[in-house]
C-alpha cells in the first residue's frame, strides 16, 4: 500500500479507511492500531487446527518464509493461520452481522425472490427500480424517496446499469437497449484472483477427507455440538499466506491456502488415503476482463470475459506461484504427512506442462471488482462519494468500485466499502489520526 493517492479518489487512502475496517471487526485476539473489537462482525482464529498445519509453517520456514501470526498488521509476507469470520464458532456474515440485528425494524423491507429489470430515469435522476416477483402484487415499480443504492457485486452492478440504459453507447446499440446515459466503464476493468492447484495425497488421515466416512461424519457432529471444534467448526481453509512470486514486488504478490481436504477437482484420480490441497493466486493481476450485456433481456446471464492472463507477466508470475505451491509441499517437514504429489503430478515439470495443466485446472477465487471503477476519468464509473457520475440520486456501494483488486480476499474490503458509504450517505465524516499513511492509497498496483 505504499501508492499515492490517484486522482479522483480523494478520502479513500489507507489511513482514511483504516477506521471502517476496525469499525467493522469484532476480533477475538486482537486489539491493536489495525484491529479491533466491539464491531458487528465476529473476526476469530481457527479453534481446531490440525497437526500438518503446524508442519506446513515449518517446511516455509525451511524455504525461507517466516511465520506470520497477523496477515492484516503491520506485514503480510509469511504463513500463518488465517482470521476467520466466525464468531463461537459459527459463521459471521454481512447478514448475520448487520442485518439480523435490524431485521424487525418498521423501516426496514426484505423483498426475496425479487428480480430488478432496470433503473427507472427522468432527467438524469435514478427516481424507481422495476421489479418483477413471483407474486404478481409484489411486482411492479418502486420509487424512491431520496436515492437508489445497487449492490449487486461485480457481475451483477454492471449489468443492471447497463440494462437501465447506462453503459458504453456503442455496446447498449448493439443490444438493442435505448441510450440513456454514456459510461464507458461499466463493465470494464474487470479483475480477479485465479487459483492454481497442487492437490497431494496424505500419509493417512491428517486432513478433513477422512470425515466422508458415516461413523467420523457422525463423530464430527458431535464434536461441534458438544466442544464446537472438529471439522464442522472449521473453513477447511484456515492457514495459508503470503510470499513473493517476483523479487522485486513492493509487498507480496502470491497468495497461499492450504486446503485440508482433496476437493472434487477433476482429473483427481482416487486416492487410498486424504489428501490435501495447497492453492496459489497472483494477486496484483495487470489483465482486464469486461462484462456484457448477452442481449435486451435482463433474464439473460452477463457475457463475462476475465481475459486472465492476457497480460504475459501474469502468466509467468502465476507460474511462479505454482512452483512455489509444488516446492513447499515437497518439504522434509511435511514428509510424514505427504505421500504423493496427484496433480498437477510429477511428470509435469516444463513450463508448457504447468501452463497446460493450470488452463485445465483454475478456478476463479471469486474475487471479482472493479466494473463500475471509483475516480475522475474518462473509465470511471463513481465518484469518490460513490454516485454514478452523470446521474443524481444513484450510488452503487460493492466491490464493483474497487479501482483494481486488492492483495487480499475480497470480503472484508468489501465491508469496508459498506461502512464507509454509510456515512458518506450519512454525511459524516471520521477524524484522521494516521497521518502517515494519509496519502496512501488503499488500492494500489
Amino acid at each position: 500500500m505504499n501508492g499515492k493517492l490517484s486522482v479522483g479518489a480523494k478520502g479513500w487512502a489507507y489511513a482514511d479507511v483504516l477506521p471502517y475496517f476496525k469499525r467493522a471487526e469484532n476480533n477475538e485476539r486482537f486489539a491493536n492500531h489495525y484491529h479491533a473489537y466491539g464491531g458487528p462482525l465476529g473476526v476469530s482464529n481457527p479453534v481446531s487446527p490440525l497437526p500438518i498445519c503446524e508442519a506446513f509453517f515449518q517446511a516455509g520456514q525451511e524455504l525461507g518464509i517466516p511465520f506470520n501470526p497477523d496477515f492484516n498488521g503491520e506485514k503480510q509476507e509469511g504463513l500463518g493461520h488465517y482470521q476467520l469470520t466466525q464468531l463461537h464458532a459459527k459463521r459471521s456474515s454481512a447478514s448475520t452481522a448487520y442485518l439480523r440485528p435490524i431485521q424487525h425494524r418498521s423501516n426496514l423491507t426484505v423483498l426475496l425472490d425479487a428480480f430488478t429489470q432496470r433503473i427507472i430515469l427522468s432527467d438524469k435522476r435514478a427516481i424507481a427500480v422495476e421489479v418483477i416477483h413471483p407474486e404478481a402484487s409484489k411486482s411492479g415499480i418502486y420509487y424512491a424517496d431520496r436515492e437508489i443504492i445497487i449492490s449487486s457485486g461485480a457481475i451483477g452492478s454492471p449489468k443492471l446499469l447497463m440494462q437501465s440504459g447506462i453503459g458504453p453507447a456503442d455496446h447498449l446499440r448493439d443490444v438493442g437497449i435505448e441510450l440513456k446515459h454514456h459510461l464507458s466503464g461499466v463493465g470494464a476493468n474487470f479483475q480477479d484472483h485465479l487459483d492454481l492447484f497442487v492437490i497431494a495425497e496424505c500419509t493417512g488421515n491428517h486432513t478433513y477427507d477422512a470425515y466422508s466416512s458415516p461413523f467420523l461424519a457422525a463423530w464430527a457432529g458431535l464434536q461441534y455440538l458438544l466442544l464446537k471444534k472438529g471439522p464442522v467448526a472449521s473453513s477447511l481453509f484456515e492457514t495459508g499466506g503470503f510470499w513473493y512470486a517476483d523479487e522485486t514486488a513492493r509487498s507480496p504478490d502470491i497468495q497461499l491456502h492450504l486446503g485440508l481436504g482433496s476437493g472434487i477437482e477433476s482429473g483427481v484420480e482416487h486416492m487410498t488415503n486424504p489428501g490435501v490441497t495447497l492453492n496459489s493466486a497472483l494477486l496484483r493481476p495487470r489483465s482486464r476482463g469486461t462484462v456484457r450485456l448477452a442481449n435486451a433481456n435482463p433474464s439473460s446471464a452477463p457475457l463475462i470475459d476475465p481475459n486472465y492472463w492476457a497480460d504475459p507477466y501474469d502468466r509467468e508470475m502465476s507460474m511462479k506461484g505454482l512452483r512455489l505451491a509444488r516446492e513447499i509441499l515437497s518439504q522434509p517437514a511435511l514428509k510424514r504427512f505427504v505421500l504423493e504429489e496427484k496433480l498437477p503430478g510429477n511428470s509435469k515439470v516444463t513450463d508448457q506442462q504447468l501452463f497446460e495443466y493450470a488452463c485445465a485446472n483454475a478456478k476463479t477465487d471469486h474475487h471479482p471488482v472493479g466494473t463500475c471503477r471509483i475516480g475522475n476519468g474518462d473509465d470511471a464509473v463513481v465518484a469518490s462519494d460513490l454516485k454514478v457520475h452523470g446521474i443524481d440520486g444513484l450510488r452503487i456501494v460493492d466491490a464493483s468500485v474497487m479501482p483494481r483488486v486488492p492483495s487480499c480476499n475480497t470480503n472484508a474490503p468489501t465491508i469496508m466499502v459498506a461502512e464507509k458509504a454509510a456515512d458518506l450517505i450519512l454525511g459524516k465524516t471520521l477524524h484522521i489520526t494516521d497521518k502517515a499513511h494519509e496519502n496512501t492509497l488503499a488500492f494500489t498496483e
